[in-house]
């Protein structure tokens, strides 16, 4: 059994495949989620796990060198929106719409659904090198 870290076993395996560049999503309950990309579904019940909870575990063991979310989360949520910018200071971020956003998540290696039931709760995370 492994002693710390992500347990959920496909989450723990899509981030130790990641190679540079490469993107992973963490979205809310409510993204549209491409048939081709793969769904790491962690939602149990509304709210159950959280976005941020969520993003933090997988903070624990991936390399960001650059996140993308909507425009619409500045309105939508500015304290999540704060959070995110404390979270990435020093890290590359850019907005888009959500409209792109969406266009995207097509090229995504994996998608990890949560419980979140808020507005744009979603994010890219692009994988840098720890070297």
């Amino acid at each position: 059994m492994k002693k710390c870290g992500i347990l959920n076993s496909e989450l723990s395996s899509v981030i130790s495949q990641l190679g540079h560049t490469d993107q992973i999503i963490i979205c809310d309950a409510g993204l549209p989620i491409p048939d081709f990309v793969t769904r790491i579904d962690l939602a149990v019940v509304p709210g159950l796990p959280t976005f941020v909870e969520v993003l933090d575990a997988v903070l624990l063991e991936m390399q960001v060198e650059k996140v993308i979310y909507a425009q619409e989360l500045q309105a939508a949520q500015p304290a999540l929106l704060a959070r995110l910018e404390e979270t990435f200071a020093g890290v590359q971020r850019e907005s888009v719409s959500h409209e792109t956003f969406k266009q995207l998540s097509k090229d995504a290696k994996a998608i990890i659904r949560t419980g979140e039931c808020t507005p744009y709760a979603n994010i890219i995370l692009q994988s840098g090198v720890t070297f």
